[in-house]
């Protein structure tokens, strides 16, 4: 005779196993994992084309432009493959990025499995898609471990709808440092909360949290406040343990982290401070002022140089020699970062002017500038593809295009999850203080991401300047709605009975907090 025990432990397990194939953060990883796939390695491919700014990372990880019509392809069409240098490359390192560990890393798979002498730039676009896909499983197990099955399944719906928008992963397909920030970003959001709710190990998720932040200030010389913001807020961290050796390893954690964003400021060559001081006073001081002129005498300048106005570096036929000795003398030695940022303060309805035309980029993931095609395609140069943009569309057409919004929104999430925070701190619980924390490091990071490119290079290239904040919004917005979704916003955590609690259950804090539920039953409300 059959056991009818057996049998009923036996569907039992098999309900589990299937529970967990379609778990809210395993469909939402597969969604965005098949969009991806679809979209970057089945034709017609989609990339980001060249604006010009690649040479500066390739050459120094042994590539070249291997077409000899690339130069016509800028900004029009996107192109696959590259050449790779077969002897000596005289190419010095133009910037330090953390951006070259993922090329050399794509080189070596290249050449083992494809060719040595071909650089096929969809092997980079491989290893970021895993890392992405990890990245999205890691934010929506953090978002969802508490909540009940169906609310769980709406949020990966939304994370799907938001992180695979080809918006975002287009830039897989290029040499644009976007994609490692974005990756980055994504693992500090993800393994910060995963801290917060105590899902994973502790250890294991400082390290991510750490190394993430590492790679993401040093991936761009913009980010260099990144590492300084993010190690000034993650000093509540320290508490969340009692153990000596997680503190000591958390506070040593933090002063890297600190080290990292100033080196990264240290270490910007001349030549890219010279470019961005440039465009800071064409394309943001002199650009914003009625009275050129003037201005320039504030700065020590001869007023002649207004004839630069609206100029860029990069202008074919400019109006002077950007690299002249005479530019150096008389121009860039006259100011800086700190000397424009107190000209702005004292200027309100400039400085209003510049943040208002940022506002306008703010929401936009991927630049109208650069079209996503390779030529082969026939389509028009500079044509963007369409497929699965709808939540980038979206945004870019609802969201208000005012500096203003942007304080607005930071007010309202500030203030949803103060209730929850300022009973953490009532209670001197650090771990239930980390998300609040987290929206707010989050918050500030894309700030910074506004005011770098403002201040240091006007409105040149500024939506894709941008992008630190507009992924920094998506971040917390979509955090924001999941508590929402999860009803659980503004509710406090049912305690147990004695006679019902459980270790898991004493394990738990004991503060109000927002997103706590049983993982059978959801939120209690």
């Amino acid at each position: 005779m059959i056991d009818n025990n057996i049998v009923k432990t036996t569907l039992r397990q098999h309900m589990v196993l299937t529970g967990l194939r379609v778990s809210p953060a395993l469909l939402a990883a597969f969604g965005v994992l098949l969009v991806t796939v679809i979209a970057l390695f089945t034709a017609p491919y989609v990339g980001m084309a060249d604006n010009g700014d690649f040479f500066r990372i390739i050459y120094s990880n042994g590539l070249y432009f291997n077409l000899p019509d690339y130069d016509s392809r800028y900004f029009g069409y996107f192109v696959k493959q590259f050449g790779i240098y077969q002897y000596y490359n005289e190419n010095s390192s133009m910037l330090v990025s953390s951006q070259s560990l993922f090329i050399k890393l794509s080189l070596v798979i290249n050449k083992l499995v494809f060719s040595k002498e071909v650089f096929d730039i969809r092997f980079q676009a491989g290893i970021y898609t895993i890392l992405y896909v990890t990245g999205v499983y890691l934010l929506i197990e953090a978002v969802t471990c508490k909540m009940s099955r169906t609310r769980g399944m709406i949020v990966a719906a939304l994370a799907v709808f938001i992180f695979g928008d080809t918006g975002y992963t287009a830039y897989f397909n290029s040499f644009f440092s976007e994609s490692v920030v974005m990756i980055m970003m994504l693992f500090v959001f993800a393994s910060w909360l995963l801290l917060y709710r105590k899902k994973y190990n502790d250890y294991a998720m400082l390290a991510l949290f750490v190394v993430s932040t590492l790679i993401l200030t040093t991936s761009k010389q913009q980010n260099a406040p990144v590492g300084m913001v993010i190690s000034v807020l993650a000093i509540p961290l320290i508490g969340i343990r009692k153990d000596r050796i997680f503190r000591y390893l958390t506070a040593a954690s933090i002063g890297l982290m600190m080290i990292s964003g100033i080196a990264t400021y240290l270490n910007i060559s001349k030549e890219f401070v010279n470019i961005n001081q440039y465009h800071a006073m064409t394309r943001g001081v002199l650009l914003e002022s009625e009275n050129p002129e003037t201005e320039l005498q504030s700065f020590g300048i001869n007023e002649q140089y207004a004839i630069l106005k609206g100029n860029t570096y990069y202008d074919q036929y400019g109006t002077v020699d950007v690299k002249a000795g005479i530019l150096e003398k008389n121009f860039y030695s006259h100011y800086g970062f700190i000397s424009i940022l107190k000209y702005y303060m004292t200027h309100p309805d400039q400085m209003g002017s510049i943040l208002n035309t940022a506002a306008k980029s703010a929401y936009t993931i991927k630049p109208a500038a650069m079209g996503n095609y390779e030529k082969s395609a026939g389509k028009e140069f500079r044509a963007q593809s369409r497929f699965f943009t709808g939540y980038s569309l979206l945004k870019e057409k609802l969201a208000p295009r005012t500096f203003g919004f942007i304080l607005l929104w930071m007010a309202v999430v500030t203030g949803i999850y103060m209730p929850s925070f300022a009973a953490a701190v009532k209670q001197r619980d650090f771990r239930s203080m980390q998300r609040s924390m987290l929206v707010l490091a989050t918050m500030l990071v894309g700030l910074s991401g506004i005011f770098v490119s403002i201040i240091g290079a006007g409105d040149a290239d500024i939506a894709k300047h941008e992008f630190l904040f507009t992924q920094s919004f998506d971040l917390v917005t979509f955090l924001t709605l999941s508590s929402v979704i999860s009803r659980g916003l503004f509710t406090r955590r049912k305690l147990p009975t004695a006679a019902q609690a459980t270790p898991a259950d004493t394990a738990l804090p004991t503060i109000p907090t927002t997103d706590y539920a049983g993982p059978e039953k959801g939120v209690s409300v």
